[in-house]
């Protein structure tokens, strides 16, 4: 039977608690992250809600900030979501740019001194970054690789990798980069045929609405000269 060292041993366990540490650690974020969203929307809304009510806009005070919010959320849970269609993500940051910055100038707005002001915009933004954040938290397979390699580097006797499993290793990842870069040249073309298909069909509806246009003015010109021919005798007749 091998002998392992402790070295060896600490690696091997330690390889079996990665995957589980590293999800128990995306999921400690992303509820970390969900905490300060809550807290920031509630910040931002109550600070909305009692300046608003100071203007007289009663219960609306209440309900406007909440309306903003809500869409805040909504526009990032579009944009941050994938698979979602370009257009949709494209409308999304639209809307979002605008929430933000009607949120931020509101908080703003409201009295009280210059730092408050800034801190109580600043926490819109924050609400934004916290879910743009959380939406990009996903394991990086390709660091997990490579720190595989170096683990079992290490701990191997005299501190070399086998040349097969190196070899191998190498061209695995060789092979991975690549078919990422493959995939995302695809989505590329893809994206850019579907560009073009689109301005052409454009191109030929105008066309052929230029068309229907030019043969509906031709047609109504001939119309109206046989007629006008038509009129001329009978004016000369009753001149007569």
């Amino acid at each position: 039977m091998p002998t392992h060292t402790l070295t060896q041993q600490f690696a091997t366990e330690y390889a079996k608690g990665a995957v589980p540490g590293m999800i128990r650690a995306i999921r400690t974020i992303k509820r970390a992250n969900n905490l300060i969203l809550i807290g920031a929307l509630a910040a931002s809304y109550l600070h909305q809600a009692h300046y608003l009510a100071s203007l007289g806009a009663g219960m609306f005070a209440w309900i406007v900030p909440g309306v903003f919010d809500l869409a805040m959320l909504s526009m990032l849970t579009i944009t941050q979501t994938a698979g979602m269609a370009v257009d949709a993500k494209r409308a999304a940051m639209k809307i979002l740019s605008v929430v933000v910055v009607i949120s931020a100038a509101v908080n703003f707005a409201a009295p009280g001194p210059f730092g408050l002001r800034v801190i109580f915009a600043l926490v819109v933004g924050l609400v934004a970054g916290v879910e743009w954040v959380a939406a990009k938290i996903r394991p990086d397979f390709a660091a997990i690789e490579a720190r595989e390699v170096e683990v079992i580097t290490e701990v191997r006797p005299k501190g070399k990798l086998d040349p097969d499993v190196a070899r191998a290793r190498a061209a695995k990842a060789a092979a991975t980069r690549r078919a990422k870069q493959e995939a995302a040249d695809e989505v590329a073309r893809t994206k850019a045929a579907r560009a073009a298909e689109r301005a052409k069909a454009r191109a030929d509806k105008e066309a052929i609405d230029q068309s229907e246009l030019d043969r509906f003015l031709t047609q109504g010109r001939v119309e109206l000269e046989p007629s006008g021919a038509h009129r001329a005798p009978e004016q000369s007749m009753i001149r007569m």
